[in-house]
C-alpha cells in the first residue's frame, strides 16, 4: 500500500485524501493537511515511484487509481478526495472507476485531457545534477540552477533530494517516470461518469484548465463546478495557500 501521512483523528466528517502531483510527496502538503485536519482526519499519500512509497515498473492512471482505492478501503470508505495535477488525474480516475469510494472530489488545476507538454527535461536536469560531495541544499540549488532557471521549480524539485543518504539520492523513480511520461501527461479516456459533487479549482494565472475543456469535464463529471484563485498559477496551493485552504474547506463543508 502507498505510504501515508495521517493528520488528526477520525471525526463525523468523511476523511480527506490528498494526492500530490508529479515529483511531489505527502510532505509537500504538510501545512495545508494539518490546517484542514481541524474538522476531519486528513490522509496524504506518497504516490508510487515517489518519496517513501514503492517503486514499480508502471505508472498509468489505472494503476494510480487502484493504489488510492486500496488506501480508502483500508481506512473505510467513503472519502473526500483532493488531487493536484497528476494527482488530480489519478483522483478523477479513482472517482470514475470506484465512485462508491468518493463522496466529494476536488481537482486542483488539471483537466481530463491529454497535454502536449512533457516534464522529461526536469528529469534530465535531476539526473544530471552532480551529487558528488553534496551536503547542503544551497549548494544543490546552485548546481541545479545551471539547467533549471526558475528558483521556485528548483526549490520544489529539491524537496525530493535526500541529502542524508550516502551518497545523496533522489527519492523519485526517475527511470520509470521518464519512460511513462506520455501516460502521465496523457489521459486514458475511461468509460463512465462520476455523478458526485466535483470542484475544479484552478489558478487564475494557469492555462491548464481552458474554457474549451469544459465540455470534456462535464461529460465525465456532470455535477462539476468551477472556481479560480486570483494571483495563483499551476501550483495554486503554494502560490495562495490560505485562499486555497479556504476554498477547499468551504466546498467540502
Amino acid at each position: 500500500m502507498l505510504n501515508t501521512v495521517i493528520h488528526g483523528a477520525p471525526t463525523a466528517q468523511p476523511p480527506l485524501l490528498i494526492v500530490h502531483g508529479l515529483f511531489g510527496s505527502a510532505r509537500n502538503w504538510g501545512v495545508i493537511a494539518r490546517r484542514l485536519s481541524d474538522v476531519r482526519q486528513v490522509i496524504a499519500v506518497d504516490m508510487r515511484n515517489h518519496a517513501d512509497s514503492a517503486w514499480t515498473a508502471h505508472h498509468g492512471y489505472d494503476d494510480l487509481a487502484a493504489d488510492l482505492a486500496e488506501v480508502i478501503t483500508t481506512h473505510g470508505a467513503p472519502f473526500d478526495v483532493l488531487g493536484h495535477s497528476m494527482g488530480g488525474k489519478a483522483a478523477m480516475m479513482l472517482a470514475l472507476t470506484h465512485p462508491a469510494l468518493v463522496r466529494r472530489l476536488v481537482v486542483a488545476d488539471i483537466a481530463p485531457v491529454a497535454y502536449a507538454h512533457s516534464q522529461s527535461h526536469l528529469i534530465q536536469a535531476m539526473r544530471g545534477l552532480d551529487l558528488e560531495g553534496l551536503h547542503a541544499r544551497s549548494e544543490a540549488d546552485r548546481r541545479l540552477s545551471a539547467t533549471v532557471e526558475d528558483a521556485g521549480t528548483r526549490a520544489f524539485l529539491l524537496q525530493s533530494l535526500d541529502l542524508k543518504a550516502e551518497p545523496p539520492r533522489w527519492r523519485l523513480n526517475l527511470d520509470v517516470l521518464e519512460a511513462e511520461m506520455n501516460l502521465i501527461t496523457g489521459w486514458p479516456e475511461p468509460a463512465g461518469t462520476f455523478p458526485g459533487p466535483t470542484l475544479f479549482l484552478t489558478g487564475a494565472l494557469s492555462s491548464y484548465v481552458k474554457p474549451e475543456y469544459r465540455d470534456a469535464i462535464k461529460a465525465l463529471f456532470p455535477a462539476a463546478r468551477f472556481a479560480k484563485i486570483p494571483g495563483a498559477g499551476h501550483w495554486l496551493h503554494a502560490d495562495r495557500p490560505r485562499e486555497f485552504e479556504a476554498a477547499v474547506a468551504a466546498y467540502l463543508g
